[in-house]
């Protein structure tokens, strides 16, 4: 803590209960300390900052007054957040921009793989239909494309699921028990935190650091907590856009053996890489057994298509497919044949869909630069997604004014357990570049608004986000 409050104090002040509680205030709502992390003792605090201990007992005061500080006796202290604070979004409205969901219109040629698919059906249709792990051929051109990336890989190490998300609730299903700790990132997808709690699991986040993952926090949280799974986006994470290099990898798969903790890999943005000539190697080759990584054709593809797989050890495989029973049994049939045909023709839709992406990108930084320039981010090198850090914890408030200008936005509280980060808005740049200009300006108008009269917060009910 003392190491993130960094210089705290503010010149000339003498309030120091007041300043130390405004730099913890801001650490939480920020996202740095996430809700539910343990505080440490008032006497460890003061000596680490080298303050008396009344001053942080003053702050702590204030803290709790504020409900970011929730104690009991015997039990100790802990980050919390207000309860008004929760995250609420505006419903759909077919006036505005949609910038809610990070997800784009079917990439060419999904039809004509769809009619190429068709005579192929013939031949299943004489057969039961169900298939638990998934079509023979598809598996076999997804491992394919593992092996390409530097990972050797059968297609008996792959199962096809519906989507990434239904293989992160299978794995889920396959490891964790109510109240086991699953290890997250802080941000972190807003759905893996649904599925999480849809399987009674205990969400334990770390917190990302400005320029990516906190690899010393990762190992700690390891050592502490003994999760029984863990859920990264090393590719282009959900919602930061940071790609993990490939020391970080190695250091982290390292770790997670140490741990014997399986982690689940969230792959499903590795395929939209502007640089693709210098991606870091799968992070499951750094540690096969462990690493269960899971990839989808809803970014890259099509989300219609609803079509996942998991690359796994073939044990691991073997007890998804047997966990998967309680579930479902099987995925469609002729949506593989369809993403098949996708996979073994020509790669060109793929790389041009790069390319405008890319392009796509550099127009939204351009127009958020000029109409926001105090805005900061991190460009990114693939993916779909700006991380926008904002100048005050106002987030949640321009998302629900921004609805009155005409575009939805996702707040940073969506992608956290329990709330804050409202510093943090996430910006995709998946709509065509004239109204991403046009979104842009609908969005600064709502922050100058947001800035000149503190808009309330409105509460409307939560909105799908991708």
């Amino acid at each position: 803590m003392a190491q993130l409050l960094g210089n705290w104090r503010r010149r000339g002040s003498r309030q120091g209960a007041a300043d130390l509680a405004a730099g913890i205030r801001l650490l939480i709502l920020d996202g740095r300390i996430p809700a539910g992390t343990a505080l440490p003792p008032e006497r460890e605090l003061a000596t680490a900052l080298e303050v008396s201990r009344t001053m942080v007992a003053a702050a702590w005061e204030r803290l709790k007054a504020d409900g970011l500080v929730v104690s009991r006796r015997g039990a100790g202290s802990w980050a919390a957040i207000p309860a008004g604070n929760s995250s609420a979004e505006p419903p759909a409205d077919p006036g505005t921009i949609d910038l809610a969901r990070a997800a784009l219109p079917a990439l060419p040629g999904v039809a004509a793989a769809a009619e190429a698919a068709l005579p192929h059906l013939g031949a299943h249709l004489a057969t039961h239909g169900y298939q638990e792990q998934g079509l023979l051929r598809l598996r076999a051109l997804l491992a394919d494309r593992y092996t390409e990336r530097g990972l050797p890989t059968t297609p008996d190490q792959i199962l096809v699921t519906s989507g990434a998300h239904h293989a992160f609730a299978l794995a889920l299903r396959l490891f964790v028990g109510p109240g086991d700790r699953i290890l997250i990132e802080q941000p972190t997808y807003p759905n893996a935190l649904e599925a999480i709690r849809g399987a009674h699991g205990m969400p334990l986040p770390v917190a990302m650091a400005d320029d990516g993952w906190d690899l010393d926090g990762v190992e700690a949280a390891l050592r502490q907590s003994a999760p029984r799974l863990a859920y990264l986006i090393v590719d282009f994470h959900n919602p930061t856009g940071h790609r993990l290099d490939a020391a970080g990898r190695q250091r982290l798969a390292a770790a997670f053996r140490r741990a014997r903790t399986p982690v689940v890999v969230d792959e499903t943005q590795v395929e939209l890489d502007f640089d693709a000539d210098n991606a870091p190697p799968p992070f499951a080759a750094f540690s096969p057994d462990l690493v269960l990584a899971a990839g989808s054709a809803s970014k890259s593809h099509w989300g219609g298509l609803r079509l996942g797989w998991v690359r796994a050890s073939t044990d691991v495989i073997a007890r998804l497919v047997a966990a998967r029973r309680g579930l479902d049994l099987g995925t469609p049939v002729f949506e593989q044949l369809v993403l098949a045909e996708l996979l073994a023709g020509p790669r060109e839709p793929l790389l041009e869909r790069r390319v405008r992406l890319a392009q796509h990108r550099d127009a939204l930084v351009a127009e958020l630069r000029e109409r926001c320039p105090d805005w900061s981010f991190t460009v990114p090198d693939g993916g779909m997604i700006l991380w926008c850090r904002l100048p005050q914890p106002v987030s949640t408030r321009i998302a629900a004014v921004a609805q009155n200008f005409g575009v939805r936005v996702v707040p940073g509280s969506f992608f956290t357990p329990h709330g804050g980060l409202e510093r943090w808005l996430r910006v995709p740049y998946t709509q065509p570049v004239d109204v991403l200009r046009e979104s842009v300006r609908r969005l600064a108008a709502a922050a100058t608004s947001v800035a000149e009269c503190g808009a309330p917060i409105a509460d409307n009910g939560l909105i799908p986000v991708t």
